[in-house]
């Protein structure tokens, strides 16, 4: 007896249009045709497509179900790495549902890197944002040093934050001059901080490259004006030959 490919796609709880595309793909064998022109499937056809089916089912990529031979041998090799495959998908899948538990605990957004999670609402758009970019220019142990450093914040960190794009020079300096003993003593407590992208797995040039049009990007004129008259007077304290200093 003979099945048609709809009468087959029935039998093996497929689809027509599937069948097609295992013949397209070299996956199942093409039958012989009756005389009229229609394909006549056997029981191989079906207990092929049903092993297709099973394969699919525990995750085999079609590209591979055809290396693995046919149902009566032993692909232990294949089985292997798709084993492996899927211990990998499992520990991928428990970190993110680690993470996701984080997030929900402490209400963060989600784009917030999950170590940030309990301070996110701490910090302003603007410094979710550039710690987004530091998550990807940063290496993990900078990521940890930045995450020791953010814990303890300072009244002039929010006056930083709220300063209009119009502030005038007096303004720049007197925040400047405020959050100059904070970043000093950042920088005394984590060494890292004078050059964070140092260790950057993509390189100390790019990573800084990045830094700085993050920083146009999401900090308005005075706050540039700020951070510059910052870098301005750190560089005056370590210079001996500036008059200044």
């Amino acid at each position: 007896m003979a099945w048609s490919t709809r009468q087959l796609a029935e039998l093996a709880g497929s689809t027509v249009k599937t069948i097609r595309h295992y013949h397209e793909i070299g996956l199942l064998e093409m039958p012989e045709r009756a005389a009229n022109g229609y394909k006549q499937y056997q029981i191989s056809h079906l207990l092929r497509l049903l092993q297709i089916r099973r394969l699919s089912d525990l995750g085999v990529p079609l590209s591979q179900i055809a290396a693995m031979g046919r149902a009566d041998q032993e692909p232990d090799e294949a089985i292997r790495v798709l084993d492996a495959e899927l211990e990998a998908t499992i520990e991928r899948l428990n970190r993110i549902r680690a993470e996701l538990a984080v997030i929900l605990r402490h209400r963060a957004p989600m784009h917030v890197p999950p170590a940030f999670a309990p301070i996110s609402h701490d910090l302003s758009d603007a410094e979710q944002s550039m710690l987004m970019v530091y998550s990807t220019v940063f290496s993990e142990e900078a990521m940890r040093e930045f995450r020791q450093m953010i814990t303890v914040r300072d009244n002039a960190d929010d006056e930083f934050e709220a300063v209009p794009a119009d502030a005038d020079d007096a303004t720049i300096d007197r925040i400047a001059e405020r959050m100059l003993p904070m970043i000093r003593r950042m920088r005394e407590e984590h060494p890292w901080a004078n050059s964070p992208v140092a260790d950057s797995p993509m390189g100390a040039k790019l990573a800084e490259n990045a830094m700085a049009h993050a920083v146009v990007e999401f900090y308005n004129s005075a706050q540039i004006r700020v951070l510059q008259r910052i870098n301005a007077l750190l560089e005056q304290e370590t210079d001996p030959t500036d008059p200044a200093a």
